[in-house]
């Protein structure tokens, strides 16, 4: 079972702040919020102790917010670096439409959440042409992520 889905909606809102100290250090916040408005399907079959079995697996309410709050130094350059701890909560609703032994959800509803609710982040702005940044972010909440961004600000 891959989940495997296209063109489905959903929907991410957040804010983030900053208050500069001075011109080297500085402080702020972020608070971000997504939900899934679509459900996701699959069918996982095949033999468990010579025994068939097929099962629809369902997936919906999907959402997570999550709140940071980040130190930020300015090296020369312009180089902004910063990091910061991040609380994260995440949850879904996992619909099973049978019991197959050795499979992790049992016919019904079930619902799942984040194993843990705290991580870290950290990352680097480097200055580009007039008004670009290039922006590179590690995080690690339950399992290591990381992102790349240009960025212009006019």
């Amino acid at each position: 079972n891959d989940f495997e889905e296209h063109g489905k909606f959903f929907g991410t809102v957040g804010a983030k702040g900053f208050y500069p100290f001075n011109g080297t250090f500085g402080v702020g916040g972020c608070i971000r919020g997504a939900y899934y408005f679509s459900d996701f399907s699959d069918t996982a079959s095949g033999t468990r102790n010579g025994v068939p079995f097929s099962n629809e697996l369902r997936v919906k309410n999907v959402w997570d917010v999550d709140f940071g709050v980040g130190f930020q130094v300015t090296v020369p350059s312009g180089i902004k670096l910063y990091c910061g701890p991040v609380a994260r909560y995440a949850e879904l609703t996992m619909l099973s439409s049978a019991d197959v032994a050795g499979v992790r959800f049992p016919a019904g509803e079930t619902t799942l959440k984040n194993k843990t609710g705290w991580g870290g982040f950290a990352g680097v702005e480097l200055p580009l042409a007039k008004g670009f940044r290039l922006n590179l972010e590690g995080r690690y909440d339950e399992r290591w992520s990381a992102g790349a961004a240009i960025l212009y600000a006019y």
